[in-house]
């Protein structure tokens, strides 16, 4: 079976800490899980449409925008990166409704264990699919804050104790050790600056995830439409954005956003 679609970022839905990917296309949706252990071909076709505008684009930006959406939308704002640097409080954004629904509402920064445990910002909105986009293993809420900025200021001051990046070829290696959330939680407060102390959440909930796969790269090998216009073999699992092929290639789905593909598998 096969499909042509314009490539997006799996969906992704957690459920008893199991983690269900698909795919979306016109109407439908593939299950990836359901994929597993088969062979499965991505084929590009040549063309690059922007995820904002739909126009053709030689060059993707930002992970899915034409130049001149990168350079104007509001989804590629530079608070999107660095969160410290949102404005949106001060009435100041490319597009002021957009940041009312994505800056102006309540954030948290969190622990993650991504391969090393790290420190990063959400909307509540976002959780629990940010830490799967990750390929976190296991995430802690550390603070909520009513706004972007505030959040992006935490990040910040914590990143000089937790790296903010996620160390991905340990993480699609699945070379994830077992880390006590809590513990790291009560070391990340105690750097906290007094001022930020108020947005520390009591509650010490962790959430735990688990990835669909078989067999996971020691030694990931990256397959990009950009080097190759087709990548093929078993789908030996899912974790984060990334496609494991062959137990050996991984795919990062969202790098290609708005990369038109054909998908096949039997």
């Amino acid at each position: 079976m096969s499909i042509k679609t314009n490539l997006f970022k799996m969906k992704s839905e957690v459920v008893d800490s199991n983690v269900n990917y698909s795919i979306t296309y016109n109407d439908s949706s593939i299950i990836i899980n359901d994929l597993l252990g088969k062979k499965i071909t991505l084929e590009h076709t040549g063309v690059i449409n922007c995820i904002k505008c739909g126009a053709v684009t030689n060059k993707s930006y930002a992970q899915g925008f034409c130049y001149s959406c990168m350079i104007n939308a509001p989804e590629t704002e530079e608070c999107v990166l660095k969160p410290e640097l949102c404005k949106a409080h001060l009435g100041i954004a490319r597009d002021i409704e957009y940041a009312k629904e994505h800056c102006l509402k309540p954030h948290f920064v969190y622990l993650s264990n991504t391969g090393v445990v790290k420190v990063g910002v959400t909307r509540q909105s976002q959780i629990p699919i940010r830490w799967v986009d990750q390929g976190a293993t296991a995430a802690i809420k550390l603070c909520k804050t009513p706004n972007r900025h505030i959040a992006g200021l935490i990040e910040v001051h914590l990143s000089q104790f937790f790296t903010d990046k996620t160390l991905w070829r340990k993480m699609v290696s699945d070379n994830v050790d077992e880390e006590d959330m809590i513990a790291h939680k009560e070391k990340a407060i105690s750097h906290l600056l007094p001022t930020m102390l108020p947005f520390v959440i009591e509650e010490n909930k962790v959430y735990n995830f688990i990835y669909p796969a078989t067999q996971y790269p020691a030694k990931p090998k990256t397959a990009t439409f950009d080097k190759q216009p087709k990548v093929e073999g078993i789908l030996t699992g899912i974790k984060g954005q990334y496609l494991i092929i062959d137990g050996e290639h991984v795919f990062n789905v969202r790098r290609h956003n708005g990369y038109e593909a054909i998908i096949s598998w039997e």
